[in-house]
């Protein structure tokens, strides 16, 4: 679980996160919605510690990040998972040499358990027999699949994800998503992630924060979202025409 209590952040004058106060669910996909400039980004960021917020506190399993030592700071980075919004592969790297890589940094294992825990992982995300490829050689949407591999192959305790759907189809997103949510599931993993694609708050948001300038505008689940009356949330939410006729179909009662 990570707690976040009165969390304030700025750059010179201008306040980003003006008091934001949240939790995020062991076990269950996170997720933290918002229009562009919300904040959505500085408040991932505080999170991961690339930030100093200039006051309030992140709590992490009852661990205040502003109290721990360097050292321990050092190794809860180890328990964390970050999948990028755009895969941040390295094209230098096989598929199977890019999973491996957190493990090669963070662990004493030996080659050929590197390798197994690696092939394991690319079974879990379906792909089987593209070990030797390089980046450049697969699809767009496998490439998600390995950087997700490469996030959590090293059972972080915390994941988080920048924007996991960014320039793929809507088929190959409900593929990612629902495999973040089995893995958060099946290892019980603090899943936090950024999104503004309302399908995946629609097909996983188990809790969704709801950012609007800085300040937390709203918080529920992806079947509240639908039925609050915040019109802050439903202009957002209805701002597409898909969801538009979601809201017209619920007033008429279909």
């Amino acid at each position: 679980m990570i707690q976040v209590n009165d969390l304030r952040k700025s750059f010179g004058d201008e306040e980003i996160l003006k008091g934001i106060t949240a939790t995020f669910e062991k076990g269950k996909t996170n997720m933290i919605i918002g229009a562009s400039g919300s904040g959505k980004s500085v408040f991932l960021k505080n999170m991961l510690g690339l930030f100093v917020p200039n006051s309030g506190e992140i709590i992490y399993d009852g661990e205040p990040l502003n109290e721990m030592e360097i050292e321990r700071k050092s190794n809860l980075r180890k328990e964390m998972g970050m999948l990028f919004q755009h895969s941040a592969l390295f094209d230098s790297l096989t598929v199977e040499e890019n999973v491996m890589f957190p493990l090669r940094m963070f662990t004493k294992m030996r080659l050929k358990e590197r390798q197994e825990n690696a092939n394991e992982i690319l079974e879990r995300v379906n792909l089987v027999g593209l070990n030797k490829k390089m980046p450049s050689e697969i699809s767009g949407g496998q490439q998600k699949r390995v950087a997700l591999a490469r996030a959590v192959v090293n059972n972080p305790r915390f994941l988080f994800c920048d924007e996991p759907n960014s320039g793929l189809d809507p088929k190959t997103a409900t593929v990612i998503d629902n495999l973040i949510q089995e893995i958060t599931h099946e290892r019980d993993i603090t899943t936090v992630i950024i999104s503004h694609d309302m399908n995946s708050v629609m097909e996983i948001g188990e809790t969704i924060v709801f950012l609007k300038d800085g300040k937390l505008a709203w918080k529920g689940t992806n079947q509240e979202i639908f039925k609050t009356d915040n019109e802050t949330v439903t202009d957002f939410v209805y701002s597409s025409n898909l969801f538009k006729k979601v809201r017209i179909a619920q007033n008429k009662g279909l």
